[in-house]
C-alpha cells in the first residue's frame, strides 16, 4: 500500500537540494510525489510513469536526474542487483542492514534485515583501516513456487 509523504521529508529533500544550489520546481515535486506509490523496488521507468499522472510534464530526463539526488540524500536506496535495470526503494525507518534474495525465476526482489553485515563491514574494514563506502548482500534463490511447479506466478509473461 503507498505510503502518504511526510512533510518533514519533502521539507528535508527541499533543504538538501538548496545547498546544491537547486530547486524543488514543480516536475522535482512530481518525481518526489511519485516515490511514495511507489511499493516495494521500483525501476527509473515505473517512477516516470507514476510521474506522469502526477505531473504530465515530468520528462525522463528529469527523473534520471532525480535519482541520484535521491539516493545522495537518502530518501531512496540504490539497488543493484546485476541485471539490466537498476532497482531502488525508499529508505524506511529501520536502522537495519538489508539484503536482497532474488528469484533466479522471475526476478522478484525481497529485502530481509541482515545486521550482521553492518557489523561484518566495520569490522572488516577498521581491520584493513579502510572506511566502508557501501556493501551489499545478494542472494540468488528458486522461490518454493518454482520448485514446486516449474515456473512462478511473478513471471513476466512475453
Amino acid at each position: 500500500m503507498p505510503t502518504s509523504i511526510p512533510q518533514e521529508t519533502l521539507e528535508s529533500f527541499s533543504d538538501f537540494l538548496g545547498s546544491k544550489g537547486l530547486r524543488m520546481t514543480d516536475q522535482r515535486k512530481g518525481v518526489f510525489e511519485a516515490l511514495f506509490k511507489q511499493t516495494g523496488h521500483f525501476t527509473a521507468e515505473q517512477l516516470l510513469q507514476d510521474a506522469k499522472n502526477v505531473d504530465d510534464t515530468v520528462s525522463r530526463a528529469t527523473v534520471y536526474r532525480c535519482l541520484p539526488l535521491l539516493v545522495e540524500s537518502g530518501v531512496i536506496r540504490k539497488i543493484d542487483v546485476g541485471q539490466e535495470n537498476k532497482y531502488y526503494a525508499l529508505n524506511g525507518r529501520s536502522e537495519t542492514f538489508k539484503a536482497q534474495v532474488i528469484c533466479s525465476n522471475c526476478d522478484r526482489i525481497q529485502d530481509v534485515d541482515a545486521p550482521f553485515m553492518e557489523w561484518y563491514g566495520k569490522t572488516v574494514s577498521e581491520k584493513l583501516g579502510l572506511e566502508v563506502k557501501d556493501q551489499r548482500l545478494q542472494v540468488q534463490a528458486e522461490c518454493p513456487e518454482f520448485r514446486k511447479n516449474g515456473n512462478c506466478s511473478h513471471t513476466i509473461q512475453s
